[in-house]
């Protein structure tokens, strides 16, 4: 016996919480750590025992032995992080990053062992053969998905402004129930984006019908997080009411500094929600700055159609005018008026204008930092083939106050970056190593066990996942341990491409995928798919 665990052992004695201690044979024992349920109960001092794939018991484990018994005193044992937005998975397997680099060490050194992709309206259809792929070259992390309203509503209309006749209705329902039959968890929308900025509620609640009878969520990137917030909040409550499905306000945020300090109004539309028995939640991302496509900043009507659509709109002066304007309006309303605030992310035309803004580019090309030729720069850069963008223009104060209702996830809205390429968003390697170090070690702004709730049972419950996201007999041996006095997120908006420390341990269905701090290479990940895929008509 080692001395930390004896010294374990000794503290449970102490203070008279003893309990009969288990005897047998198990393949992993995690021996000494203070084990924290999931569910937001405060930590306790205990072993955990594993054997194949499934938690075999949680109590005193002296007696028993173990092909691995690891010695994690001093340690917090918690259940693996969910991650209920990421865009691990593309619209095919070959733009799936999970599939070219299913490893997933960003994740993994982050603590996360379960991961939901088809997001922001955006997914594989039909999403069975993703989900094939992915069986037959099993990452390191569990994996599920959602079915995307957009890529759905393309599938069946293409990328027009109308409503859908009732014929394509049938065949967009027919998409979104074949989906849930293979494993999907609910739908998504990314309502900013084209096509889902075309289509109406009705038609999102007709959809979102289609998921109630497998408890699908509906997931929605809101159709404005800036000046209409509130009305699309909203609008998310009403497909969830309408449809009688849960519903969840994704990377809840409020952007425009004018209007921060807001995120109490929008926090207030959820619980009046919730009063009246919508179950309606959020997620949110711990950082100021959002990343999304520099077409963010363009209106709607400017991006209908195919690529050639939108070149030929930028080649008429007319048009062109009109969009310069409308990229102005935007930039002055929800960016704070200042070009310095949008940052090139991947420009894979021009690696070399990735990590620098549209004040710094300008300023580079001897051009002056007007908001009129930021927004032509923005069409020259859509013209050239597009960048990803960085976007700094939220408020602390909305972030923390977000963070600390009780119906808000952590999830990242980050992927599996390629290591090295570009400069992304931070969130793709620190989101979850973020929240505990800053704002529950640092701040304070969260108790450690409601941090990991929110990273952990709470995602779970909403996505129907009984056996994961808690620490229980029975439950899968998805677990994390990690030391709360040293994790620490360490990528940056200049330096993303860091990985987070102070997670030690990380064992996916019972099998480590992260030892002594270090990948092992193992991949035992599993495709996850709704519980009622099967049984849902």
């Amino acid at each position: 016996m080692s001395p930390r665990w004896l010294l374990s052992v000794l503290l449970v004695l102490i203070t008279g919480c003893g309990e009969a201690p288990i005897t047998g044979h198990f393949d992993v024992i995690l021996a000494g750590g203070t084990v924290y349920d999931g569910l937001g109960t405060p930590g306790r001092v205990a072993d955990v025992a594993f054997r194949a794939d499934t938690i075999a018991a949680i109590g005193d484990l002296r007696r028993a032995t173990a092909d691995t018994v690891l010695d994690v005193a001093g340690l917090a044992v918690v259940p693996g992080f969910i991650d209920i937005h990421s865009h691990a998975l593309g619209s095919t397997v070959e733009q799936s990053a999970l599939v070219r680099r299913p490893e997933a060490e960003n994740y993994v050194r982050q603590g996360v062992t379960t991961v939901l992709g088809g997001q922001d309206g955006s997914s594989a259809v039909p999403v069975a053969p993703l989900l094939q792929a992915l069986e037959a070259r099993p990452p390191a992390v569990n994996v599920g998905t959602f079915v995307g309203h957009g890529s759905v509503r393309a599938f069946v209309m293409g990328n027009v402004d109308r409503a859908p006749t009732p014929a394509e209705l049938d065949r967009m329902k027919a998409l979104v129930a074949d989906a849930m039959a293979a494993g999907a968890f609910g739908l998504s929308s990314g309502l900013e984006y084209t096509p889902g900025a075309f289509a109406g509620t009705d038609e999102l609640v007709a959809l979102a019908r289609e998921i109630a009878p497998y408890d699908g969520l509906y997931i929605s990137h809101v159709r404005d997080e800036g000046g209409r917030l509130l009305e699309s909040v909203e609008e998310v409550i009403a497909v969830g009411e309408g449809a009688g499905v849960k519903a969840q306000v994704t990377h809840h945020k409020l952007i425009g500094k004018h209007r921060w300090g807001g995120s109490a109004a929008s926090l207030a539309r959820i619980d009046e929600a919730r009063r009246r028995g919508v179950d309606v939640a959020s997620d949110q991302y711990p950082y100021t700055a959002s990343s999304t496509g520099m077409t963010i900043l363009f209106p709607s009507w400017s991006l209908e159609g195919r690529r050639a659509d939108r070149l030929a709109r930028l080649r008429d002066p007319a048009t062109r005018a009109r969009i310069r304007d409308a990229i102005v309006e935007h930039l002055e309303r929800e960016r704070g008026g200042d070009p310095a605030t949008v940052v090139a992310a991947s420009c894979p035309f021009d690696p070399s204008l990735n990590g620098q803004s549209l004040a710094d580019i300008l300023a580079a090309r001897g051009r002056a930092v007007t908001l009129p030729n930021a927004a032509e720069l923005a069409m020259e850069l859509l013209e050239r083939g597009g960048c990803q963008g960085v976007f700094h223009s939220m408020g602390e104060e909305d972030v923390r106050r977000i963070m600390q209702h009780p119906m808000t996830m952590i999830a990242s809205d980050g992927g599996v970056p390629a290591p090295g390429e570009g400069v992304p968003h931070p969130r793709n390697y620190g989101t979850f190593a973020r929240v505990l170090a800053h704002y529950v070690r640092d701040e304070q702004v969260l108790s450690f066990e409601e941090a990991v709730r929110k990273m952990t049972s709470l995602p779970a419950s909403r996505l129907g996942l009984a056996d994961r996201g808690v620490l229980r007999v029975g439950a899968r041996a998805d677990v994390t341990v990690l030391d709360p006095a040293t994790v620490q997120d360490h990528a940056t908006f200049t330096e993303p491409h860091r990985y987070a420390t102070g997670v030690v341990h990380v064992f996916v269905n019972g099998t480590a995928v992260l030892r002594d701090g270090e990948p092992t290479g193992a991949r035992p990940g599993q495709v996850l798919r709704n519980p009622r895929a099967h049984a849902g008509r």
